[in-house]
């Protein structure tokens, strides 16, 4: 049985950023331009074809104009607690 290399924590990251480049009510491509990036950028990250480093995902969040914070404190629910003491 094969695995998803993805947590259920970066699905919902991803999921969080389709939902938010869609209430800005951008296309791939529009959103992508606006980047100054190919619309295959925007595809590839939403799919999961490639994962976004911390800068393209701060310019993302400025650029679609959602708080970097708030969407980070939403996949944090995703992530079980941890059981090794801090």
């Amino acid at each position: 049985m094969s695995r998803s290399v993805f947590t259920e924590a970066y699905i919902r990251f991803r999921r969080l950023l389709i939902e938010a480049r869609r209430s800005a009510r951008l296309t791939q491509a529009q959103l992508a331009e606006r980047l100054g990036r190919p619309q295959s950028f925007v595809s590839k990250y939403e799919t999961g074809e490639r994962r976004l480093d911390v800068v393209e995902f701060l310019e993302l969040a400025q650029v679609l104009g959602i708080d970097p914070v708030e969407l980070l404190r939403e996949v944090q629910k995703s992530i079980p607690p941890s059981n090794h003491p801090r």
